[in-house]
């Protein structure tokens, strides 16, 4: 008899999602009231697509430069308030004005 490695492999994830989402249902049966942990808990989504996202944002354009510069012109328009639609048009167009820039300067 072949054993199939896919199968075994779709077992242990399914398992272990579903461990993920059952355990803190059975083991926290009352309200979080510890203010750490639960500031904890509120930042972590935050800190999870910040984490996923920055390498993204330095990988996305032809030069490190471009996107560290948008990258900081994002952070400045989302520091002033701006809408997400803002915030993500100034960094498009950072990311396209400092481009061309720079293909200028090295041609």
């Amino acid at each position: 008899m072949k054993h199939n490695v896919y199968v075994y492999i779709f077992i242990c994830m399914a398992l272990v999602t579903y461990l993920i989402r059952i355990l803190p249902l059975t083991l926290i049966r009352r309200e979080i009231k510890n203010r750490f942990f639960r500031s904890f808990l509120y930042y972590v989504p935050y800190v999870t697509l910040a984490v996923m996202t920055f390498p993204a944002i330095l990988d996305a354009t032809q030069s490190p430069v471009s996107a560290a510069l948008a990258l900081v012109v994002a952070c400045v328009a989302a520091f002033f308030g701006r809408g997400l639609f803002t915030v993500a048009l100034s960094g498009c167009l950072t990311v396209f004005v400092s481009e061309l820039v720079l293909d200028y300067l090295i041609k």
